[in-house]
């Protein structure tokens, strides 16, 4: 039998997001809260995603939390093992460490609508109780390998980035890696470097920019670390360069067709080869899929030993990959770089609500909706971090992370204030909310700029992004409106009487 914990607040995952709602609860004075980690250790995307050459695209000083600066940073856009490390910190500062449980994966909450309180299971079967539920799950978390035919035939090494396999060792082996998404462009160079030869299976080319990446100078450290002003300026300055971009983003085909110049010169500049030149130009608008940015992709693609194929796989064999031009090509390992599972990611969460409704399979009919990415009609108490329409195509998405924890911290307060046990977003709020976000987004990139990306859901619906500014995400969560909110209460000692709205 499992264990059973009894608490105010469970939240859900140790990234970014669920470390934020910790600290956020701790610095309210509550420590009736337990975070539920599937991992031995903190750091979400930033502990999983171990692969060589693994870095942040957005400039470390934005992405941190604005609350926790770190003077530190060894380059503008840190490398994996310094961003894991800043979580780790912070969770040791915050003394959060002896309220994880790790070892604990989620596997679904069902809501008692007569005791008003989450009920969340886990895959070892402990059950968790809780009067508020929060997710912060992240979307980057569960590898996406595509189902070719075969593969499970390959007798060498086959692996996903996310689950970089350290003792196979690169050096003078044949590599075949599958995909060219933000993982591939950041780990291609690497490789290229250790193998005889490196096959790269591209189905859509990416844009690439310069990458604006440098160390950052002994000096300015020190003084940040003395003028913690000087560090503030520093990020807001970083904050606006960033939100610009956003304009182009959302339908300036101006800001998008300058911004195609300087990738393409990029791309011009390193390869010289016409037919790999083709090979990379893509043949969609600029920002439709997410823009990467990398000083070395190009110049690894131009060696000797590194090809790019664009045929397609017909299948895997024993040895090795078979294209569909009839090619078949020996292998010693296979590397997948093909992303994650991102708008169907809650599909295996079994989360019921107050109706007996399955919030995956509702989604999965539906599509994904919730209010401002944070809370879902029909499920008290549930909150979402990054979720549906809180990502970012532009900009620091620990920036909304911060909004929605102060938000849900707002919303738990409000409920205790008037005496309530239970808050939900009403039907006709959230129906509104995703109307508005859809109109926005039917004229932004993603949607016109002429190419699929897993911003789209199996409709062909953006689930992922938020359009516009991220300063406009902060006026619309930094106050709650009660108007959007329907207040309930634990039915009393009687058998009759029914929760009543407050």
């Amino acid at each position: 039998m499992g264990h059973r914990t009894e608490t105010g607040v469970v939240i859900v995952g140790t990234g970014f997001s669920g470390l934020g709602m910790a600290i956020q609860l701790r610095r309210d004075g509550r420590d009736d809260f337990v975070v539920l980690e599937k991992a031995d250790e903190v750091g979400g995307t930033w502990r999983d995603n171990t692969y060589p050459g693994c870095a942040c695209d957005i400039q470390s000083h934005m992405y941190s939390y604005s609350f926790e600066q770190n003077p530190n940073w060894s380059r503008s856009f840190s490398p994996q093992p310094e961003i894991f490390g800043y979580l780790r910190g912070v969770a040791t500062k915050y003394g959060l460490y002896p309220l994880i449980h790790f070892g604990r994966e989620m596997t679904g909450a069902r809501w008692d609508e007569g005791e008003h309180r989450w009920h969340v299971t886990t895959a070892k079967g402990d059950e968790y109780v809780a009067r508020y539920l929060v997710c912060g799950v992240g979307a980057l978390h569960l590898p996406q390998i595509p189902e070719l035919t075969g593969a499970e035939r390959f007798t060498g090494p086959a692996f996903h980035s996310a689950r970089w396999d350290h003792d196979f060792d690169a050096r003078g082996k044949r590599v075949a890696v599958v995909g060219t998404g933000a993982s591939a462009i950041q780990f291609v160079p690497k490789l290229a470097e250790q193998v005889r030869s490196l096959h790269i299976f591209q189905r859509t080319p990416p844009w690439v920019m310069p990458k604006p990446d440098h160390d950052m100078p002994g000096w300015v450290k020190k003084l940040f670390a003395r003028v913690p002003l000087a560090q503030r300026a520093y990020r807001d300055f970083l904050y606006w360069t960033l939100e610009l971009r956003a304009v182009g983003f959302n339908g300036d085909r101006r800001i998008m067709r300058l911004a195609q110049r300087v990738a393409k010169r990029h791309l011009d500049k390193h390869i010289s080869d016409p037919v790999l030149r083709a090979k990379l130009t893509p043949d969609y608008v600029l920002g439709c899929k997410r823009v990467l940015i990398s000083n070395d992709y190009y110049p690894a693609l131009a060696r000797d030993n590194v090809e790019v194929i664009t045929e397609g796989i017909a299948e895997v064999t024993e040895n090795g990959i078979l294209d569909k031009s009839g090619t078949e090509r020996e292998f010693d390992a296979i590397i997948y770089g093909t992303g994650f599972h991102v708008t169907d990611g809650f599909d295996h969460l079994d989360i019921v609500g107050a109706d007996g409704t399955n919030l995956g399979k509702r989604w999965a009919k539906h599509g994904m909706q919730t209010h401002l990415g944070i809370t879902a009609s029909g499920y008290p108490n549930l909150f979402f971090l990054l979720g549906p329409n809180t990502g970012l195509g532009h900009n620091s998405v620990v920036f909304m992370i911060e909004q929605q924890i102060r938000y849900i911290a707002e919303a738990m307060r409000y409920v205790e204030a008037h005496g309530a046990d239970a808050i939900e977003v009403r039907a006709d709020t959230q129906a509104q909310f995703n109307a508005d976000i859809q109109r926005k987004l039917a004229n932004g990139i993603w949607t016109r700029g002429g190419c699929k990306s897993w911003y789209l859901d199996s409709q062909g619906v953006n689930r992922t992004i938020w359009p516009g500014f991220t300063w406009r995400y902060w006026m619309r969560t930094r106050k709650l409106d009660p108007a959007d909110f329907r207040l309930s209460r634990r039915a009393t000692a009687s058998p009759r009487t029914t929760s009543s709205a407050a």
